[in-house]
């Protein structure tokens, strides 16, 4: 038992910087998806046809592949277009297109779920566009946004895990070469799992206690 420890201890260094990226790459993407899927959102809901059309095009392409290929295809491609980034901020442009995609279609569901009557109950008082976006519908409609959300939140986490593919030291490429160096894959691995299901389940849980809560202030 004390040699498991041991073991355990010695490694835990190494995987912590690990987590870190993860950390670090799932919290900006998060960051950035909410406040780019929040404009898409509106945009789908209250756009011009000119605008919608656009930003439909640009969700249904990201929510239709799979985010692996939007990776790869950010990383090899700005290259060739005279674009030179490095690893972690090709990464991240990635993730974040993917992740807005998701974050503008719950959104739009969030936005287009409150009644037409409170819109034109602000107009009937002469509240403006985005009066009424910020006093009227967007509070009543993060009731709806939040719980999904948080949802789309654990598959940015999880998505995470794909930026080793590019050389990124997260959490998963630190393991392998913890295991490269110590021939001892089990161990390791179930460390590494332990980690996303604690950061996972506690945003489950988040998720969870958001649904009841928002539940009941809609009865």
């Amino acid at each position: 038992m004390s040699g498991a420890l041991m073991f355990i201890a010695a490694t835990l260094p190494f995987l912590w910087q690990g987590l870190m990226m993860t950390l670090f790459v799932s919290f900006a993407v998060v960051a950035l998806s909410l406040v780019a899927g929040v404009v898409v959102g509106v945009g789908f809901a209250y756009g011009p046809w000119w605008l919608r059309l656009p930003l439909r095009a640009f969700s249904d392409i990201m929510r239709g592949t799979p985010l692996l290929v939007v990776i790869f295809t950010i990383y090899y491609l700005l290259p060739f277009v005279g674009v030179n980034l490095q690893p972690l901020p090709s990464v991240l442009l990635a993730l974040t297109l993917f992740k807005t995609a998701h974050v503008g279609e719950i959104a739009r569901g969030a936005v287009q779920s409150i009644a037409a009557g409170q819109t034109d109950a602000g107009k009937a008082i002469g509240l403006t566009f985005t009066q009424r976006l910020a006093y009227v519908i967007l509070p009543q409609a993060v009731r709806r946004f939040l719980p999904p959300w948080i949802n789309s939140v654990t598959d940015a986490v999880k998505g995470s895990a794909l930026v080793s593919l590019v050389g990124i030291v997260d959490l998963m490429l630190a393991a392998q070469q913890v295991i490269g160096r110590t021939y001892e894959p089990l161990p390791i691995y179930l460390l590494a799992a332990g980690m996303y299901f604690v950061i996972n389940y506690s945003l489950s849980s988040l998720s969870r206690r958001l649904e009841a809560r928002f539940a009941y202030i809609r009865e």
